[in-house]
């Protein structure tokens, strides 16, 4: 019978995103986007149980609150081979688990092919800078890779809000705070109101859930911080829209205002599938330019795609043409340039 360290190690070895420990089918990691098994037979409630139950061992937690409110997170290390995020919950009655695998190393922005546009988003001082895209699409990746360049070129503290930790950051030319939302601190919205009396230059934050964690966001980046934060939003104008949504009506006019002077950067990131088997990473970046700012403060949100389409000359590129561009340059197929693409009837006719 195959303990917990067994199955995460081949994880690892894989080079898997993510490990599955579910009742009524294999143990199964997700590799390059394809589930596959690691077990020939299914496993049942009382061995995920079991399973999990070494998963709390390894990171010295008590399942207490997880068997009391049905879902939990939380990471822990394991020495030589990896860093694990682990969200268990219940279905049908019995516990599972789904485990991010996380190298302990911060892999090189140029191996990931994240744009150089992207990485200099780390010589910004204040401002919000967003990073948006849907759940797995390498947004924590992509952060820690800007945050690792400031921590290896400026002298700031930098404070981390994250649910949980998931890349380690060393101090380098920085000093480093990382906390974990609910081990060193109640939630978001309180850690994000300690940390401006933290003396930090950067915050990250690992996720803007509610009007309140948004506004403060908004308040430590209009006072002189430079605040990194994610967004499950694809596009800059979907991202636009939503935190202006998230506002009561009453306060959405003022709030238009107040973001299109701290907005930085909204950079959007998809994973497509290249023509190698692996995935490629694609990025849509629009910068906060005087006809971006004047289309957010003036209610004109739908107009923003057209200003990125047309911004080339101030570093902007919409996804649509950076997916356009990996096609012309044979790293994705036609199928997958349609299927990802914002506008499919505008990429057909591009595509000829």
């Amino acid at each position: 019978m195959a303990e917990i360290l067994d199955y995460l190690k081949e994880a690892v070895q894989r080079q898997a995103s993510d490990l599955f420990i579910v009742a009524g089918g294999p143990v199964s990691v997700k590799q390059d986007k394809q589930l596959l098994p690691l077990t020939e037979e299914k496993i049942f409630p009382q061995e995920t149980q079991r399973l999990i139950g070494q998963l709390y061992e390894q990171a010295g937690r008590s399942m207490d609150e997880y068997l009391r409110r049905g879902d939990d997170d939380f990471s822990f290390s394991s020495s030589g081979l990896a860093r694990f995020r682990v969200n268990t919950y219940r279905q049908r009655g019995s516990l599972a688990a789904v485990v991010r695998i996380v190298a302990f190393d911060i892999p090189d922005w140029k191996d990931l092919h994240i744009p150089s546009q992207v990485m200099d988003l780390a010589d910004k001082t204040d401002g919000l800078i967003l990073v948006t895209g849907t759940a797995g699409s390498g947004k924590s990746t992509t952060q820690a890779c800007i945050l690792d360049r400031i921590n290896q070129t400026r002298g700031c503290h930098i404070i981390t809000l994250e649910d949980p930790i998931e890349y380690l950051h060393r101090n380098q030319k920085s000093i480093v705070s990382q906390r974990e939302i609910a081990t060193d601190t109640e939630d978001y919205l309180s850690a994000l109101r300690a940390c401006l009396r933290q003396a930090p230059d950067v915050i990250l934050l690992g996720e803007m859930r509610d009007y309140e964690t948004i506004r403060t966001a908004m308040t430590a980046a209009e006072t002189g911080h430079l605040v990194i934060a994610t967004l499950h939003t694809k596009g800059a104008m979907n991202t636009v829209d939503r935190i202006v949504d998230s506002f009561p009506e009453g306060q959405q006019e003022q709030i238009r205002v107040q973001l299109s002077t701290v907005l930085n950067t909204v950079v959007s990131q998809q994973l497509l599938p290249n023509l190698e088997g692996g995935l490629t990473p694609v990025y849509e970046i629009m910068h906060n330019t005087p006809a971006v700012q004047n289309l957010i403060r003036d209610s004109k949100i739908h107009q923003i795609d057209n200003a990125i389409a047309s911004g080339k000359n101030d570093g902007m590129v919409s996804m649509d043409q950076a997916i356009l561009s990996l096609y012309q340059q044979k790293k994705i197929s036609r199928e997958t340039a349609l299927y990802f693409a914002f506008n499919r009837d505008q990429m057909e006719r591009r595509l000829g």
